[in-house]
């Protein structure tokens, strides 16, 4: 594919949804996250938040040797290939010599890296046979060729996740991953103010004179319609991933859209779908429409009408004005719900998938 400054491409992920009392993500104090925009609190759930519940929905839907791994201890992980490769030698040892010839530094076999480490499954496999079968990349001196060749293996098939979150490594800048997806901070389309819930737990042993509960306790909670926002970049991330793109953009899609943090849900079972979904494709630049929320929504109608209408309202008003007086429509917009049914084409969300798949492979059989 050329990549000409003209041959671009941009996912754009929009959604309206609402969740109930809960506390998806907390700060150091257990509070749930929240922040001033537009002179008012919102609540907030940080991007790597969710991106943590996209990469944990991925699971679910690609193969395992398409995703990577986020941990620091990746000695093990390339040993276990070692020995499922048969190779002469301490299989650990082994492991953390190739590691060590790719430039990062490993502390010790079992506590591995200093910092978290992203390595796909492919990668794993790649270095564990080029340990096996070119002795001169577990040297105690390897050669500027034989670094070459470890590095190669940790830039080879990044997986999926990697591709698209990105993956820094401070020691060995060459082995960086620059991000092909971004994931914004979700925040509420309206004011909003933290509750607290206090709560009793009654001790089931205690003698029948006992007065008062076993344990008392509270926790803070708020409830909100967020607008949540994502973006890809789909023609840098088919150089990572190649014909797997479409693929891998509408995964992308899926998982955003149907993932939710796990923060307490236990306590509040807090799993909600979105209200209203957007998906645009633009070739020029990506467009974050959270600017239709600088002002906090109100609830409309004497409050009869609750948030998620007159927060759809203010996005399709503002979505419709940016077109206007920037960039114009996108080249395609695909809608699920009814509530933005004004700046797009509807359909149930699978279909949205479909064709959104459909026109990512069109545009890359255009430009390969």
């Amino acid at each position: 594919m050329t990549t000409t400054r003209e041959a671009r491409l941009y996912v754009d992920v929009h959604i309206l949804q609402t969740v109930p009392p809960s506390c998806v993500n907390r700060d150091d104090t257990g509070s749930p996250k929240t922040a001033v925009y537009g002179g008012a609190t919102r609540a907030r759930v940080s991007s790597q938040c969710w991106k943590k519940a996209v990469r944990d929905m991925f699971k679910e839907i690609f193969p395992e040797q398409n995703l990577g791994i986020r941990t620091k201890r990746i000695v093990s992980l390339v040993a276990e290939e070692i020995r499922n490769l048969g190779g002469s030698g301490d299989p650990e040892t082994m492991a953390q010599k190739i590691l060590e010839t790719a430039g990062l530094k490993i502390k010790s076999a079992e506590k591995g890296t200093d910092a978290l480490f992203f390595m796909s499954v492919a990668q794993a496999k790649a270095l564990a046979k080029l340990a096996v079968e070119d002795p001169e990349t577990i040297q105690d001196k390897p050669s500027k060729e034989a670094k070459a060749k470890a590095q190669q293996a940790l830039q080879q098939s990044p997986g999926v996740d990697i591709a698209l979150f990105g993956r820094m490594v401070a020691d060995e800048p060459a082995l960086n991953v620059d991000a092909c997806a971004q994931v914004a901070h979700s925040i509420s389309t309206h004011k909003v103010s933290n509750e607290y819930d206090y709560f009793t737990a009654v001790d089931d042993l205690s003698p029948e004179d006992t007065a008062g509960a076993g344990h008392i306790g509270t926790v803070e909670f708020n409830s909100s319609t967020l607008y949540r926002y994502a973006t890809v970049a789909v023609h840098d991330l088919h150089k990572y991933l190649g014909p797997d793109t479409a693929k891998a953009v509408t995964g992308f899609v899926q998982a955003f859209v149907c993932s939710m943090p796990t923060g307490k849900q236990n306590t509040f079972a807090n799993r909600t779908l979105p209200d209203a979904v957007m998906v645009t494709i633009r070739k020029d630049q990506p467009i974050n429409l959270v600017g239709a929320f600088e002002r906090p929504v109100q609830a409309g109608k004497n409050n009869e009408e609750g948030f998620v209408m007159a927060s759809a309202r203010a996005l399709v008003e503002h979505a419709l004005k940016t077109y206007e007086n920037w960039l114009g429509e996108p080249d395609v917009s695909l809608i699920t719900g009814d509530l933005l049914s004004e700046l797009g084409e509807k359909q149930p969300f699978m279909d949205l998938l479909a064709k959104l798949e459909k026109e990512i492979v069109q545009w890359l059989g255009d430009d390969q």
